[in-house]
């Protein structure tokens, strides 16, 4: 047998469960609109603005950038754990990559990608 059979089946699976799950819920829900379901939910307090107001692009860059970080900084536990086999060369890859990891940093920090104003 092919060792790509499996894979195969796995991906035909998946492109099957992925279409049920995107027709089904469309072929059976109801469809009554009314006033109360289209107004947005502010945890039972009436909204008192328009909700499509604009935010400015500094949240964004800020948001991608604690994203950015946040998932660089995660790769530290498996590091972590993985240490004693590792031995010097696992030292030296993360002592390059913290480096990196800083240079971005205070490069980020130096054009004032932290500040909101």
């Amino acid at each position: 047998m092919n060792p790509y059979v499996p894979v195969a089946i796995f991906l035909g699976v998946v492109a099957v469960a992925a279409t049920a799950f995107v027709a089904v819920p469309g072929l059976f829900a109801r469809n009554k609109p009314n006033p109360a379901k289209s107004q947005a939910y502010e945890c039972g307090v009436e909204p008192t603005s328009d909700v499509s107001g604009r935010f400015p692009v500094r949240f964004y860059l800020i948001a991608m950038l604690f994203v950015i970080f946040d998932v660089e900084a995660a790769s530290f536990y498996p590091w972590a754990v993985q240490m004693h086999s590792l031995r010097v060369y696992g030292l030296l890859e993360m002592i390059a990559f913290v480096v990196v990891l800083g240079i971005g940093y205070a490069y980020v920090w130096r054009k004032g990608g932290f500040q909101w104003r």
